[in-house]
């Protein structure tokens, strides 16, 4: 059948070419994702990649499998938009009429973007290759998307493709046009900066169709007083070495006292929410809405939420322009009782 759609494709079937494509395509974007901390840029390389595919049709000598050869393009348009991308600037505070505390230091990756989880079933419970070391679900964290983003771009390349998705030794060396013994060096480098920047045990959680009852509970307390401006149940819900970024503001915060004093600053200026519960990540997620007295309350950002137990040990607060991507509006209609239209 796959030979069939190959050569009905390499004579221009576009429909051959769909269904010979299309069953990879999930998990191709979510790659382009872990490589690129953006969903923008993954689906930007993803879109490269099916135009490379085609174009590269006959060529194709099906040594390997249609799923490694795209694998191998889609990696490689990634790498090149690594090595050419224009560094962008991270933006600067923008909350009218609140002065943040001094940060606690000045993040790495300032682009790194939410990624929904609507878009990430079909791709996590695809099986990988036998030497994987990481979980599909625990591999596309915040956390562990924005350590890999301070990799060196083929060491990146290869963990994803090792470690990750479980591609063997022999197999990355021919992605990379590279020999196994370089592949295997770039390897042993990227698990020590891995290392360095993430710790797997802390960040492990289950699948993000397991809700468990405890997160739920945690997560609707957090929703209320996050909402209810109500400083001294959100800090109770805190772990005491809570970590707090802010893509792409470049501030961040570690540890309770100082994420408290944070709040109460943006309390202290009278600023109420409305949340909208998500997920991104494989993690719990929020749109967040500025409560006004009249009119719509406006989208002011999304949260995303990392927990440990029965508490929370890091948020993500990213822009409000991620909103659409969640399903969710830039501004939300509410009747004068307080209620979503």
């Amino acid at each position: 059948m796959t030979t069939d759609l190959i050569s009905r494709a390499r004579a221009g079937d576009a429909d051959a070419f769909r269904a010979l494509t299309e069953p990879h395509r999930s998990e191709l974007q979510v790659h382009c994702y872990r490589m690129l901390g953006s969903l923008q840029d993954a689906e930007d390389a993803l879109q490269d990649t099916l135009l490379g595919a085609w174009q590269g049709l006959p060529g194709f000598e099906e040594r390997a499998s249609m799923r490694t050869w795209l694998y191998r393009i889609a990696t490689n348009r990634c790498l090149n938009a690594l090595r050419t991308a224009k560094r962008r600037p991270a933006l600067e505070w923008n909350v009218p009429g609140v002065e943040p505390p001094e940060p606690t230091q000045l993040g790495e990756v300032a682009w790194l973007e939410p990624y929904p989880d609507e878009m990430l079933d079909a791709a996590i419970t695809v099986p990988v290759g036998p030497e994987a070391r990481y979980e599909q679900a625990q591999s596309i964290s915040l956390a562990f998307v924005a350590a890999l983003q301070v990799l060196p771009p083929r060491q990146l390349a290869v963990l994803i493709l090792r470690d990750v998705l479980g591609f063997r030794a022999n197999e990355v060396a021919v992605m990379l046009e590279s020999t196994v013994e370089s592949a295997n060096s770039a390897l042993k480098r990227a698990r020590a900066g891995l290392q360095r920047r993430w710790a797997p045990d802390a960040h492990r959680r289950e699948p993000a169709v397991d809700v468990s009852r405890a997160e739920a509970a945690i997560v609707a307390k957090f929703a209320d007083a996050y909402g209810a401006g109500d400083l001294d149940a959100l800090v109770a819900l805190l772990t005491d070495d809570v970590f707090m970024s802010m893509p792409p503001m470049p501030l961040e915060y570690r540890g309770r006292e100082i994420v408290a004093r944070f709040f109460l600053l943006i309390f202290r200026a009278n600023r109420r929410f409305a949340l909208v519960h998500t997920r991104a990540n494989g993690q719990p997620a929020f749109g967040a809405y500025l409560r006004t007295p009249t009119g719509p309350f406006p989208g002011v950002g999304f949260v995303v939420l990392t927990l440990e137990g029965d508490r929370i040990s890091a948020m993500s607060r990213f822009d409000s322009s991620v909103l659409p991507w969640f399903g969710l509006p830039m501004s939300l209609c509410v009747d004068p009782a307080g209620n979503r239209c």
